[in-house]
């Protein structure tokens, strides 16, 4: 993975190759003022202002060159706007003319990811540097971006190497690195007091063992918060095992833990004043002698019974198990990311990850986050009407819904009855995949939602942009 604090760098005037912003409405302005052999070198490439198309401009010396590219608005840029660049211009410093590059740091890094832990020297290329005189803007930049890489990093890394001992590893790091207590509850102490979780994971070979991972950071005094994550290292589908493609990908299944432990590093490393709690649900969902099975009654650490419809629907258990715990701490917000259902990308396809809240003001500062992190979500409805497709005879309900419709929906009604009475909460069912690359974006594990999380919480917490610094 590159070391993405090498990538924007301080402008102090040093050598560097310019990149040229144009947009339809200011091409034809723009273009008059080149000269006529950088007009001459455009018509004849063909070159038009359409969406992340882009030239590169002769100087009077081979070195010399600059490139032009399109963006949607030069006023107002994505983060997306130099990501393609980022990822193909040749090795070397960059500045953008007139203007500082702002939120378009964040692809310009991202479009230089490389997840190479098992072919380190494929497609080795040097860095490619963008500079900017908003020298306060580099870190926090730069601290998204990694958060984004570790996602992808864990995501990508293949069950063996990524099972839950492997993502207790990653969150130990994470606490050490900034000073927070790491507790981790498994054994026999894991089957009294969490025995959903023991029970989807109780099939895993010993090494794989579940386990429920808590960081713990930040005063006493200040707003707690929790941050929930479904680790289930790879999804067989239990004795209700899924088809061979749809276990291709499930080594993404532990993406929801990726995602808070990623964004639990964000808060950490910031200061944000908070309480944090972070919970991580590991688990394998095996198959063997011990597995759980359809028509057994799990009792929940809340004291709810479960019956089990479909030993395939176990991260919604797992999750209520760490919610229930979440809850007890009384947080004023607890946000939960999930890869939870397949119905949430057939309502949504893959970019777009469902929110779900029970909070209505929490929910809008959630999406407000997306916008402005270019990392966008969809508020779907936590409609209690549905409530009863969760009913059975013999428990308090099931974990699988009696119907084939409103799968995204009943799963987060399901999370919803684990959630403590007058806790804001927000459930994000995250896809944490792309099936393919994008400007920036390449197919494999991906960060969905996170950074709008990250967002929302600094809108909230961070009390040093309000002016607030006591």
């Amino acid at each position: 993975m590159t070391d993405h604090s090498d990538l924007i760098q301080p402008d102090k005037g040093q050598d560097a190759r310019t990149i040229h912003l144009v947009d339809k409405k200011s091409f034809d302005s723009w273009l008059k003022g080149r000269s006529a052999r950088e007009r001459a070198h455009l018509a004849a490439v063909g070159f038009k202002p359409d969406a992340f198309v882009h030239a590169i401009l002769p100087g009077d010396d081979p070195e010399r060159w600059s490139v032009v590219t399109t963006v949607a608005n030069v006023e107002s840029l994505s983060a997306w706007c130099l990501a393609k660049l980022g990822q193909i211009l040749p090795e070397g410093r960059y500045r953008v003319e007139g203007r500082q590059p702002g939120k378009a740091m964040f692809g310009w890094m991202s479009g230089q990811y490389r997840f190479d832990r098992y072919r380190p020297k494929a497609e080795a290329h040097g860095p490619r540097v963008l500079l900017t005189s908003d020298v306060g803007a580099i870190a926090p930049v730069v601290a998204e971006m990694r958060a984004t890489a570790l996602v992808r990093d864990m995501v990508n890394t293949p069950a063996a190497d990524m099972g839950p001992a492997a993502i207790e590893k990653e969150a130990e790091r994470i606490a050490k690195a900034h000073g927070a207590k790491i507790v981790v509850t498994k054994g026999e102490v894991l089957e009294q007091g969490y025995p959903m979780i023991h029970a989807v994971g109780r099939a895993a070979a010993k090494h794989h063992a579940p386990r429920l991972i808590e960081i713990l950071w930040g005063k006493e005094d200040h707003p707690r918060i929790a941050l929930v994550g479904k680790g289930i290292s790879f999804d067989s589908g239990g004795l209700d095992i899924k088809p061979s493609a749809g276990m291709r990908l499930m080594k993404k299944d532990m993406g929801g833990a990726a995602h808070v432990l990623a964004l639990a590093e964000l808060v950490m490393a910031s200061g944000l004043p908070v309480r944090l709690h972070c919970l991580v649900a590991a688990a394998e969902n095996a198959i063997s002698a011990d597995a759980f099975r359809p028509g057994d009654v799990l009792k929940s650490r809340l004291g709810l019974t479960v019956e089990i419809g479909n030993t395939d629907a176990e991260g919604r258990l797992v999750l209520g198990d760490a919610l229930a715990k979440a809850s007890e701490g009384k947080p004023e917000v607890i946000v939960d990311f999930a890869t939870l259902t397949g119905a949430a990308r057939v309502a949504l396809g893959p970019d777009l990850p469902p929110l779900f809240a029970n909070d209505d003001a929490l929910a809008d500062a959630m999406l407000a986050g997306g916008i402005d992190r270019d990392d966008p979500l969809w508020r779907m409805p936590l409609w209690d009407g549905y409530a009863d497709l969760l009913e059975t005879d013999i428990a308090d309900l099931g974990n699988a819904s009696s119907s084939a419709f409103a799968g995204t929906i009943t799963a987060a009604l399901f999370l919803k009855r684990f959630v403590g009475e007058g806790i804001a909460w927000a459930h994000v069912d995250t896809f944490a995949w792309r099936p393919s690359a994008k400007h920036g974006r390449p197919k494999g594990g991906a960060a969905l939602g996170m950074r709008a999380a990250w967002a929302m919480l600094q809108a909230r917490y961070d009390r040093r942009r309000k002016g607030d610094v006591a």
